[in-house]
Formats: structure tokens, sequence, C-alpha cells
């Protein structure tokens, strides 16, 4: 039996711990994690390395260098494949202010693919993803 608001709510921990809390990421994805996004410039990445060159980049930026986020979930979907496998849809709308006070929101289609595993620390693991961003001028039409 799938419970989304289960894989919901793991796919809002996996986006809130972007990109300040690398332990919680890591514990929620498969070390063999496949993706496809805007940052490999239309190649596939495999593992996790990858992604952890961005948490570590964050870590080491200068205090108050970071710019605030703030990101909402909008028009989430579930779709169970198989007795083991969900995929989760929805537009990421991502809110960015900037130390020097500007502002931008920037939208991204993602889809998530979730496998139950019964022995992982949330009984589920993220085993891919496809982030593509939405250009601006079908955000900010009228």
């Amino acid at each position: 039996m799938l419970d989304e608001d289960t894989v919901l709510g793991l796919t809002k921990k996996l986006l809130d711990c972007i990109p300040t809390d690398w332990n919680t990421y890591a514990s929620l994805c498969d070390e063999n994690m496949t993706a496809f996004e805007p940052e490999a410039c239309g190649s596939r990445v495999d593992g996790l390395g990858f992604h952890e060159h961005y948490f570590q980049s964050a870590k080491e930026a200068p205090p108050g260098a970071a710019p605030r986020i703030h990101q909402t979930i909008v028009s989430p979907a579930v779709r169970k494949i198989g007795p083991e496998g969900c995929i989760v849809t929805y537009v990421r709308i991502v809110q960015v202010a900037t130390k020097s006070g500007e502002h931008q929101s920037l939208a991204f289609e993602e889809t998530r693919v979730w496998e139950r595993r019964p022995g992982s620390k949330y009984g589920w693991v993220h085993v891919h993803f496809h982030r593509s961003r939405v250009p601006a001028s079908y955000t900010n039409s009228s």
C-alpha cells in the first residue's frame, strides 16, 4: 500500500535539506541515484558525488553569503509503479532573496522516483530525479 503523505513528506524533507544538510540528503538517497538536471548540462549524473559538491560549496561559503530561499511544491501528484516504487511529480517554485535585497522566483518541473526499502532509515529511498527549468516567459506571463 502506498502512503502518499509519507512520500510527499520525504520529498519535502529532501528539498528542505538542500544545500545545507548533506547527511539528511544522503540518508534519503540511494548511493547510485541517477539524475538529469540543468547543472549537469544535458548529461545523466550517476551517484551522489556531483550533488555533494554543491553541499560542500554552500558549507564553505562565508557567513551570510548564501541567499535566503523559500520553496513551494505546487500541484504534487504521486503515482504507484509496481509494489515497491512510486513517482512524485510537481512544480517547485523557488523564491530567492539575495544579500543585496533582490528577489527572484524560479520554477522547475520535477519528477522524483522513490523505491520502498523496508531496511532504510525512512522506509523509502530516492533513486532518480529529472528537473527542468520552466522558462521565465511561462512563469511571468499575465
